[in-house]
């Protein structure tokens, strides 16, 4: 693993921080509608974030760090394609304005990186207190990898959220939303709004992805420094990344099926980790790439009935 100091974690964790209040106290902060070039440029900005810290990782600690970070960043970011999904049909069940969406994202976002971080120090802990763990992250990679492949469609009911039916029990909310807040004082108290139901949703969302793709990294490498950051910017594009995908993403109607085939692959990985049919991580980066690559290209070959995800 990758001796980092305290300096470069608390450095690495206040430059995101500054970017992300870059993003919300400059540039978004008025509510408004994400146009496509607007998150096309947000996206091309983290993605060469992402590309120019895997290159320092490359120069400081290493060609095979390196593969480690770009192989945990691709597996994070192919993942969030179908988190990008559900949260497009959370938006649609909760009818949120367009205009309110990125703050709801942005908050998302913020509540992950907090998630994800504890959950990685957790699970690495686990894995160095007993190893055997990592073959327990493969079985459920597998599980879910299956699940995906025949799961093919997606279902969202809010309401039997356990998260959601506890918030409902525990905060009085409002019938409406009041603009962008997600609280508002009525009769002397505070009390919540449906956008604030909204962002609890997004949240226990990630919790569920996250299950899974926390998993997937660790299969790639148990460097804490690498997985962390490798999920970080992951995660920090998929604001941006929604605003690109989400009206488009049915399209892809093959792509379900290649995520499920990556999270069994990444399952596979972990679980002969410890044989002589190990599988290197430059054979599991070529494997992500050309999975993704040709799941893409025959959703545009092979469209599906009125461009619709079957």
């Amino acid at each position: 693993m990758l001796n980092v100091h305290p300096v470069a974690w608390a450095a690495f964790t206040a430059f995101i921080l500054a970017m992300l209040a870059l993003d919300l106290g400059v540039f978004h902060r008025r509510s408004h509608v994400v146009s496509w070039q607007e998150a096309l440029g947000w996206t091309t900005a983290w993605v060469s974030l992402a590309l120019l810290f895997g290159a320092g990782l490359w120069k400081f600690a290493g060609p095979d760090k390196a593969l480690e970070y770009f192989t945990g960043y691709l597996l994070e970011l192919s993942l969030s394609a179908d988190n990008v999904f559900v949260i497009a049909l959370l938006f649609g069940y909760f009818a949120v304005p367009e205009r309110w969406q990125h703050k709801v994202l942005f908050w998302g976002v913020l509540g992950a990186v907090a998630m994800r971080f504890t959950m990685i120090a957790l699970g690495t802990a686990l894995v160095h207190r007993a190893e055997w763990v990592l073959y327990l992250f493969g079985v459920l990679l597998l599980v879910a990898g299956a699940k995906m492949l025949v799961n093919r469609e997606e279902a969202v009911e809010p309401e039997r959220n356990p998260f959601v039916r506890l918030f409902r029990r525990l905060v009085p909310v409002t019938e409406s939303f009041r603009e962008d807040r997600f609280f508002v004082r009525e009769a002397g108290r505070f009390v919540a709004t449906p956008l604030l139901v909204v962002l609890v949703c997004v949240e226990a969302t990630d919790l569920v992805f996250a299950i899974d793709s926390i998993p997937a990294v660790f299969s790639v490498t148990l460097d804490p420094f690498i997985v962390f950051t490798s999920n970080v910017f992951a995660i920090l594009g998929l604001r941006s990344l929604y605003f690109l995908l989400a009206r488009a993403l049915h399209a892809f109607r093959f792509l379900k099926p290649a995520l499920g085939f990556v999270l069994g692959f990444a399952g596979v990985k972990m679980l002969i980790a410890h044989t002589p049919w190990r599988i290197d991580n430059t054979v599991a980066l070529a494997v992500v790439i050309g999975t993704l690559g040709a799941s893409v290209a025959a959703s545009l070959l092979l469209p599906g009935q009125n461009g619709v995800r079957t």
